[in-house]
């Protein structure tokens, strides 16, 4: 089954916190593989895989119903098991495509705020100047 993980080293791989990683296991997004005989959470590297990718989400602001539907589109097509593969993957675009617009919107967002630290830059270095005394 592979070695387990305690949510403490699951948080310092994925650089979520504990809170966030029991939020996801509440909502559904994550469960943890096994629980130890104390009661503890257990994890596997799949289920550190999985937060990463939910992880990637975040800045995308993909909601927790947009990434739960498309962590199952990906948990169906993985098993391979779908009785309409083909819509698994019409959905699995749709998410692409919508990831893809994200992205791109970020990238506008980027750029003009990367623009107005060049101009702060720019009247830094004009006001820094040593000032000459005519």
């Amino acid at each position: 089954m592979g070695e387990h993980m305690q949510i403490g080293e699951v948080a310092e791989r994925t650089r979520l916190s504990l809170r966030t990683i029991r939020h996801y296991e509440e909502v559904g997004l994550v469960r943890p593989s096994a629980r130890s005989k104390g009661g503890f959470r257990l994890y596997t590297e799949s289920d550190v895989q999985r937060l990463l990718l939910i992880r990637r989400m975040k800045p995308l602001d993909f909601t927790l119903d947009e990434m739960s539907d498309l962590l199952g589109v990906l948990d169906e097509l993985a098993a391979d098991q779908t009785s309409d593969r083909d819509a698994m993957l019409d959905r699995l675009r749709m998410y692409h495509e919508a990831a893809a617009q994200r992205i791109s919107a970020l990238r506008e967002q980027l750029d003009a705020a990367t623009g107005f630290s060049d101009d702060l830059q720019q009247r830094l270095n004009l006001h820094a100047r040593p000032h000459r005394r005519v």
